[in-house]
């Protein structure tokens, strides 16, 4: 085996995220053949499970998702069966989105999911650094999404 070249810190650290985000797509795509969804709709219909009535613009800011890209995340699970999306009884102009009955299983099931590997691998380190991992992680998505 090579052994692999030395890298700057930035470059070493692009080098982890890109195999980090490799490694998000592939239990992705394996997610949407064993269970139906894949990683990104499966974290929406979390983060509704959490929060029933939650608006799509609510969501797009928990998952850091553009809304337009949300909004065929969330068209998908609509057709699938998986999510409801209703009007706002106040602001009609507003939509509330909630998970369907057939989609509780799947909010319950954590094997062979994303976070099932990301909470495996959080339980590993010491909070603190955990704490510190996600700080790094937040400067570097703000930073990606001109915030930064």
């Amino acid at each position: 085996m090579e052994a692999e070249p030395s890298l700057d810190p930035v470059l070493d650290f692009m080098r982890l995220l890109w195999s980090i985000e490799h490694g998000l797509q592939s239990t992705s795509k394996r997610m949407r053949t064993s269970l139906g969804v894949t990683g990104p709709q499966r974290l929406v219909l979390l983060v509704a499970a959490k929060s029933p009535g939650i608006s799509a613009g609510e969501v797009a800011h928990i998952v850091r998702l553009h809304p337009s890209t949300l909004t065929g995340v969330i068209q998908r699970l609509v057709d699938k069966g998986l999510l409801i999306r209703g009007r706002d009884p106040v602001d009609t102009r507003r939509v509330r989105l909630r998970i369907a009955t057939r989609a509780k299983r799947l909010v319950q099931l954590s094997r062979g999911t994303v976070e099932s590997a990301v909470e495996a691998a959080l339980h590993q380190l010491p909070s603190t650094e955990v704490r510190h991992a996600r700080r790094v992680l937040l400067a570097v998505a703000d930073a990606l999404d001109g915030h930064g």
